[in-house]
């Protein structure tokens, strides 16, 4: 057994904290930046959305970094593993700051092309937000790479106080920035530059310590290994494709609401960012599945990544219940945070509620077990099923019935369970079948 009960808890855990510290200190964002008004809230989720594409490119590199170490790690070739982490911060800092620089150059060509008409003061907010949080996308990349090389070595602490620290200074540069100096949107994106520049600060000092599993010697004398990127970006392209085209289809369809008028935006943005608290037990054990199973396929134990895909997805289920159990018990409480109209906060518990009944059946199979497909360096394959679903259901079905049959927003999320439902199916198969197991193949 590679992993005790013990061993799962403490790289689940800290990864379940952070997640969760992600998402909540996002809705206090929201919370905070729309006592600035309906246009502040919505400007600031139509760029959140956007900027979740961007973003997804190169946290996806970090993803495919993890993969590597981890089955490096399980092999035990602990000096590979070493050489990995050095390029994959090196990669992941170059990428994200070539998006950083091609994003602020071409700002307001990106968001009057993927956001056209939307009103004046919307889109006053969402281009000052964008403005601030593109100049942060090089750090949270040094951020998420640092934190790939600590969960690979079964290590979630460290990301998850880093993280703490960040949300921390998030929430404080908040309030001071927007209740204080009423900056409104450009406040809340300020503070997130400032806790992204501080978090890969920290994370990157850690990882000099010498002491650890793996760490970074001599980071700025560095000479490209393309063996070791090859392998790094033959796992995270396809995985940042997939993630890229995911967002992007999630960007076309938010175009879509954004016609339907700013109730449909401020309610859309308001359920978005609550009923992603219900993604944060999978979108964590995701990320533990990744180092556990890789290290399993490293090893060369292919039974046993089945047995543990198995059962983090069991846990995955069980703690997505309890959260959707609390969400929707305390739904009145929770939406009336949010400074919205009655019409807007009544639309918005209504999709909450509709969201919950396909998240706590189908997300974990569509969402959660495809992680350990890629910790086998089953890639392709996810990601043209993911890709294909998101054309045909996400955007296509979204604009037929959102957008030509005048279902609105409603639409939307429509389409999106469809997509889950396919998506669930056919990953299902595949996992039961055991023909992910077999794409592992390690080159010397």
């Amino acid at each position: 057994m590679l992993f005790t009960k013990r061993d799962l808890v403490k790289i689940i855990v800290p990864l379940m904290i952070e997640q969760a510290l992600a998402v909540t200190i996002g809705m206090l964002d929201s919370v905070m930046v729309s006592t600035a008004g309906e246009s502040a809230v919505s400007g600031v989720s139509l760029v959140d959305s956007l900027n979740l594409l961007l973003v997804y490119i190169f946290s996806a590199l970090a993803g495919g970094g993890a993969v590597v170490i981890s089955q490096l790690l399980g092999r035990r070739d602990l000096e590979s593993a070493r050489e990995s982490s050095k390029q994959l911060v090196w990669v992941v800092g170059v990428v994200s700051t070539l998006i950083a620089v091609l994003s602020l150059v071409f700002r307001f060509t990106i968001l009057n092309l993927v956001f056209g008409k939307i009103e004046p003061d919307v889109m006053a907010n969402a281009s000052v937000y964008f403005l601030y949080t593109a100049m942060s996308y090089p750090f949270l990349g040094l951020y998420n790479a640092g934190a790939a090389v600590f969960r690979a070595m079964g290590d979630s602490k460290t990301s998850m106080y880093t993280s703490l620290v960040m949300n921390l200074l998030n929430v404080g540069g908040n309030a001071l920035l927007i209740f204080v100096f009423n900056m409104g949107a450009a406040g809340a994106a300020i503070a997130t530059l400032f806790s992204r520049i501080v978090g890969a600060i920290v994370m990157l000092v850690l990882l000099k310590n010498k002491k650890r599993e793996l760490f970074l010697d001599r980071i700025f004398h560095y000479k490209p290994n393309f063996k070791l990127i090859k392998r790094i970006c033959g796992i995270g392209i396809p995985n940042g494709i997939e993630n890229g085209i995911f967002q992007l289809g999630k960007v076309i369809t938010q175009s879509f609401v954004s016609g339907f008028g700013t109730i449909a935006i401020a309610s859309n943005a308001v359920a978005n960012s609550l009923t992603s608290l219900q993604y944060v037990p999978g979108t964590a054990i995701g990320l533990g599945m990744i180092v556990v199973v890789g290290r399993c396929i490293g090893a060369e134990e292919k039974m046993e990544a089945k047995r543990y895909a198995r059962k983090l997805l069991f846990v995955t289920y069980c703690s997505i219940w309890v959260i959707t159990a609390i969400l929707c018990g305390f739904s009145d409480q929770i939406v009336g945070l949010y400074s919205l109209s009655t019409e807007a906060t009544g639309l918005a518990k209504e999709i909450i509620f509709f969201h919950s009944i396909f998240v706590c059946t189908i997300w974990p199979i569509a969402f959660t077990l495809p992680n350990s497909f890629r910790a086998a360096s089953d890639i392709k394959y996810t990601m043209i099923l993911s890709v294909a679903s998101m054309w045909v259901f996400r955007v296509g079905l979204s604009f037929v019935l959102g957008v030509l049959l005048n279902f609105g927003v409603w639409g939307i999320w429509i389409a999106m369970t469809c997509d889950w439902i396919f998506r669930a199916v056919m990953f299902l198969i595949r996992y039961l079948r055991g023909t992910w197991l077999k794409k592992y193949v390690y080159i010397e």
